[in-house]
C-alpha cells in the first residue's frame, strides 16, 4: 500500500498549481474541477474588467477559487494521513 503524502507537501503543491494538491491525494476529479473553475472564473473576470485594472483585479475570480482550493487540499491530505497511518 502506498504511504500517504505529507500534508505540507500537498499544501506546497496546491499553492504552486491549482488542483495539484488534490491530484496528489488521489482525488483527481476534484483537482481538475478546481483547475477548470480557476480558469473559467479568471476568464470571466478578465473579460468583464477594464484594461486599467491590475493583474490581480483582472483575475480575481480565478484567484479566489484557487485560494479556496489550497486549504481544501491541505485538509483532505490531513484526513487521509490520519486515517491511513
Amino acid at each position: 500500500m502506498l504511504k500517504p503524502l505529507n500534508p505540507y507537501l500537498v499544501l506546497a503543491l496546491a499553492i504552486v498549481l491549482p488542483g495539484a494538491g488534490h491530484v496528489a491525494v488521489r482525488q483527481a476529479t476534484r483537482g481538475l474541477a478546481f483547475a477548470f473553475f480557476v480558469a473559467l472564473f479568471s476568464m470571466i473576470t478578465y473579460s468583464t474588467t477594464t484594461p486599467d485594472q491590475s493583474f490581480i483585479g483582472r483575475n480575481a475570480g480565478g484567484l479566489f477559487v484557487w485560494a479556496l482550493s489550497i486549504p481544501d487540499a491541505y485538509r483532505r491530505a490531513r484526513i487521509r494521513s490520519a486515517t491511513r497511518s
